[in-house]
């Protein structure tokens, strides 16, 4: 059964890299009939930018700063509502620096955030104690480890991390 929710006060707001992310935040959109907003870098990452092998390459630097705060397209404001379903890749253990970037554009005070993450092979848990960590005023609900969506479009939750691909 499908829960309709007020889609003035509820969305989803993600982060991906490849399109792994996006597809589940698709999906969970469709599932609460809630809208959907993309955090998009300002500059947008290339595959050689997301060589995570690469010491140097782009994300590899923003995760190694943790002061770095990469540039983001215009998001709007969700001070207005209740809830938002924040949505990330697991880089490094954690969440990508980008997602630093728009919350703390954001007045999300009085939110209740319900975080939720893709995964190669790191369990959820540690990217929302830092983020917990950060964002002491914020209100982080924890977080759900995202990797499967099954034949009919559903998310199923994954309770144990992936090995690496």
């Amino acid at each position: 059964d499908k829960e309709e929710v007020d889609v003035e006060k509820v969305s989803v707001v993600y982060f991906s890299a490849t399109g792994t992310t996006r597809k589940v935040a698709e999906m969970m959109a469709a599932s609460i009939y809630s809208d959907i907003h993309e955090i998009r870098p300002a500059v947008p990452y290339t595959e050689a930018d997301l060589n995570w092998r690469d010491s140097l390459s782009r994300s590899s630097l923003e995760m190694k700063d943790s002061t770095a705060r990469p540039a983001i397209e215009d998001m709007p404001d969700f001070s207005d509502h209740d809830l938002i379903y924040l949505g990330y890749p697991i880089w490094w253990g954690v969440a990508p620096r980008i997602i630093n970037t728009f919350i703390e554009s954001q007045n999300l005070d009085s939110l209740q955030i319900v975080l939720f993450c893709t995964s190669g092979g790191s369990p959820a848990a540690p990217s929302m104690e830092a983020l917990r960590r950060t964002y002491p005023n914020l209100r982080f609900e924890d977080a759900l480890l995202l990797n499967n969506i099954d034949a009919d479009g559903l998310i199923s939750p994954d309770t144990t991390a992936l090995e690496a691909q």
